[in-house]
């Protein structure tokens, strides 16, 4: 496994959404446009929540999205400009080690 390194760095970014359409929508649009390289869709999350002062609950589905630390700025951007949510949930997480053959695969795919 390699070690971080800065500019080719993996970067998992995390959003939820409310339906699956909106969540294929936005990986396909992401995906096009080459900010991440792979978008996974996770199923029936129950998320609770702070919103207008009180506590909400939320059927949602979990978005995983696969970038570098280079498109990390212009994926933030993107997805803030096509998600449903007013204020979308996006939580950009380092790997402590990624596979060398996994980070040139990420590289290469997300120019």
């Amino acid at each position: 496994m390699a070690k971080r390194r800065s500019g080719e760095q993996g970067v998992l970014v995390l959003t939820t959404v409310a339906r699956q359409s909106q969540a294929r929508k936005l990986a396909k649009a992401l995906l096009a446009e080459r900010l991440c390289a792979c978008v996974s869709i996770l199923p029936r999350l129950e998320s609770l929540y702070w919103w207008n002062g009180r506590i909400e609950a939320s059927a949602e589905l979990l978005v995983l999205l696969k970038t570098t630390r280079r498109r990390l700025k212009s994926l933030e951007r993107r997805l803030g400009e096509l998600h449903p949510y007013e204020i979308p949930e996006i939580l950009a997480l380092e790997p402590y080690r990624i596979s060398p053959a996994y980070a040139r695969w990420l590289s290469a795919s997300v120019r």
